[in-house]
C-alpha cells in the first residue's frame, strides 16, 4: 500500500508540475497568437495521455486488490459485530471467547489514553500472521476501519463481509467506525494490541 501510494504520488507530481507551469504561463501571456484557433494535435494528445496515465495507475492498483483479497491459511479468525454504539468480538477458533468493546468514558480516562480512541477491552492479535476478519452488524450499517493497517470493511446487517490482513510490527493500533451510522458513529473506537 505504501509503495502504491508513492507510485500514484509521483504520477500526480508529474501531472501537476506541467499543468501549473501552463497555468502560470497562460495568466502572464497576452493571448495574441493567431495560431491558437485550431489545435487538432493538442486535443488528440490531451485525450489520449490521461488514458495512458490511468492505465499506469490501474495496473498496480488491480494487482494490489488481488493480493489483498487472497486469504491463504489464516492463523486466526476474528468476528466483529457492530452494535449501536460498540463492537462485539468473537475469536472463532476458540470456544466461548467473546467480548464487547466500549469506548472509555471521558471521566474514567487516564493521561496515557487517547480521547475518543481507547476502549475498555482491546483486541489482541498476533504479529506476522495472516488474520481473517469477518464483519457484520446487528442493527444499522457500520464500518470496521483501521487506517494504519489499510483495512476498511463495511458491516451490513444480515451479511458477512470478509477481509484479511497481517500486522507487521508490535504496538497499539487505533480506528473508528467510518460509516455515518447515526449520531454517535464517531464514538465507536477500535483498538488492536499487536
Amino acid at each position: 500500500l505504501v509503495f502504491f501510494h508513492d507510485h500514484v504520488l509521483m504520477i500526480m507530481l508529474m501531472i501537476t508540475t506541467p499543468v501549473s507551469y501552463m497555468m502560470i504561463t497562460l495568466i502572464r501571456n497576452k493571448q495574441t497568437s493567431r495560431f491558437m484557433l485550431e489545435g487538432q494535435m493538442i486535443e488528440t494528445t490531451w485525450t489520449i495521455a490521461p488514458a495512458i496515465i490511468l492505465v499506469f495507475i490501474a495496473m498496480p492498483s488491480l494487482r494490489l486488490l488481488y493480493l489483498m483479497e487472497e486469504v491463504h491459511n489464516p492463523t486466526l479468525t476474528l468476528k466483529a459485530v457492530g452494535h449501536q454504539w460498540y463492537w462485539s468480538y468473537e475469536y472463532s477458533d476458540f470456544t466461548k471467547l467473546e467480548f464487547d468493546s466500549y469506548m472509555i468514558p471521558q471521566e474514567e480516562q487516564q493521561e496515557s489514553t487517547f480521547r475518543l480512541l481507547d476502549t475498555d477491552n482491546r483486541i489482541v492479535l498476533p504479529m506476522n500472521s495472516p488474520i481473517r476478519l469477518i464483519v457484520t452488524a446487528a442493527d444499522v450499517l457500520h464500518s470496521w476501519t483501521i487506517p494504519s493497517l489499510g483495512v476498511k470493511t463495511d458491516a451490513t446487517p444480515g451479511r458477512l463481509n470478509q477481509t484479511s490482513f497481517s500486522i507487521s510490527r508490535p504496538g497499539i493500533l487505533y480506528g473508528q467506525c467510518s460509516e455515518i451510522c447515526g449520531a454517535n458513529h464517531s464514538f465507536m473506537p477500535i483498538t488492536i494490541e499487536s
